[in-house]
């Protein structure tokens, strides 16, 4: 059978002059023979199906059109050709004449004959096209391994520069193939790396040894044995003083320590963590930064033992400062954080001393996401409860009445109209019934 080799967008036929063909007019013209697969390398038959997904994720080029199905836009199993010269992957075609269709999907001919002719030419040139990445693929992703475990055992020598970028060189390989996480981890790559986190370890060296762990799937060994004090405390060091990459993975990490069931919240009671939190949050210059920090105080606020100490580092004015410019997602973790800790005396006193506190919290109500607006009811409760002459005026004064009544007026599931209708009776305490209404601004809101 003539064998054929791809040159570029082409096909070279072996044994016949080298004569190159271009691939359409190899398929069109019929010229490689039918047969069964193609052997992905020393015999072995690899699954087209599987061959397909694989070089689909690598998404290293562009799959030639013309193995693409007109009605799924997949590459083709079990192309099937109809009378019209127009080929379709065989179930898909089978479908669309299960309909009632008795017309070609892409030039709408009508059929004159129903019969589905088997492209073998086509199939045969779609195995080879991607049998030949697929052992590409497998290849690499054995190079990248080998090179992965030769870095571990480097690891375990070298000092200084040299470790410095070996790590560099590991992170990066961990970041572009997926198939070394598990290298490193059946290697016993993690407890090295985490051999290398302590107090004597550089910020160079801890850096990057935080960004390769935090894309593995560690277990619930190895997370307690990165608990240890020491390892927590350089990874504090390097939130603090660190780049915005290198903060950003530290957030990620503990985040991650975090989700063992074994996890003391006495870990995260750092003045040192807290402030280094706040400044990566209200960093206005790096989003990303923001959000990362956000998430992880979000969840050390879930812990009540910390959120004294969350107010005690100035979180709560930094926060409400920063409502207006967030985000949906980020203004979501945001509102968790002031609701969390307005559950304490101390968040509410903070809230309440704030000046922005209730003209923010109102903007929001109605504005965002019924999330958002929850939240934001639920702090403005706490703090007028807390003060109610002074804080419900201000509150009313800023428009919250008008807003309550749009949140009874709405959708809004019943516990938080209930909130609403507290509130507003809350509010409504300090006035007349005829000065309260006009505070409403009813004529607006029904408008």
């Amino acid at each position: 059978m003539p064998q054929y080799q791809q040159v570029a967008h082409s096909w070279r036929l072996e044994g016949s002059g080298g004569q190159i063909l271009d691939l359409e007019t190899a398929v069109k013209d019929g010229i490689l023979g039918g047969g069964g697969g193609i052997a992905a390398g020393g015999g072995e038959k690899v699954d087209l199906k599987k061959m397909i997904e694989e070089v689909d994720a690598a998404a290293t080029e562009d799959i030639p059109t013309v193995f693409i199905c007109p009605i799924s836009l997949e590459p083709m199993l079990d192309p099937v050709t109809l009378c019209t010269g127009q080929t379709y992957e065989r179930p898909n075609i089978l479908r669309w004449l299960s309909m009632g269709h008795r017309t070609c999907p892409t030039t709408m001919q009508e059929l004159w004959d129903d019969a589905l002719t088997p492209n073998r030419t086509l199939q045969q040139l779609i195995h080879a096209w991607f049998s030949q990445r697929y052992l590409r693929i497998k290849k690499r992703s054995e190079d990248v391994q080998g090179r992965a475990a030769e870095l571990l055992q480097s690891l375990k020598k070298v000092k200084g520069q040299a470790r410095v970028q070996a790590l560099k060189e590991l992170q990066r390989l961990v970041v572009a193939h997926s198939s070394t996480k598990k290298t490193i981890v059946d290697s016993g790559g993690v407890q090295l790396l985490s051999s290398l986190l302590g107090p004597l370890t550089s910020h160079a060296v801890g850096s990057e040894a935080i960004a390769i762990l935090v894309n593995l799937s560690l277990d619930s060994d190895s997370k307690s044995n990165l608990m240890q004090p020491a390892k927590v405390s350089l990874v504090v060091d390097m939130l603090n003083e660190g780049t915005i990459e290198t903060k950003i993975n530290c957030t990620r990490f503990i985040e991650m320590l975090m989700e063992e069931p074994d996890f003391r919240s006495e870990i995260v009671s750092s003045l040192s963590l807290l402030v280094g939190l706040v400044r990566l949050i209200k960093d206005r210059r790096f989003p990303n930064g923001s959000s990362s920090g956000l998430g992880l105080l979000k969840t050390i606020c879930a812990h009540k033992q910390v959120r004294s100490l969350v107010v005690s580092v100035g979180a709560v004015p930094q926060l409400v400062e920063l409502l207006p410019e967030l985000t949906p997602d980020p203004l979501e973790q945001a509102l968790q954080i002031l609701d969390d800790l307005a559950a304490i005396p101390e968040g509410r006193s903070a809230l309440k001393e704030c000046p922005h506190t209730i003209p923010n919290l109102v903007r929001l109500l109605m504005r965002v996401s019924e999330a958002c607006t929850q939240s934001s009811l639920s702090i403005l409760w706490a703090v007028c409860k807390l003060a109610p002459d002074e804080c419900a005026s201000l509150a009313v004064e800023a428009g919250l009445a008008a807003k309550l009544l749009l949140v009874l007026q709405s959708g809004c599931n019943p516990a938080l109209k209930q909130r609403a209708a507290e509130l507003l009776k809350l509010c409504s305490l300090n006035y007349t019934a005829t000065l309260f209404i006009s505070k409403c601004k009813l004529t607006r809101t029904i408008q």
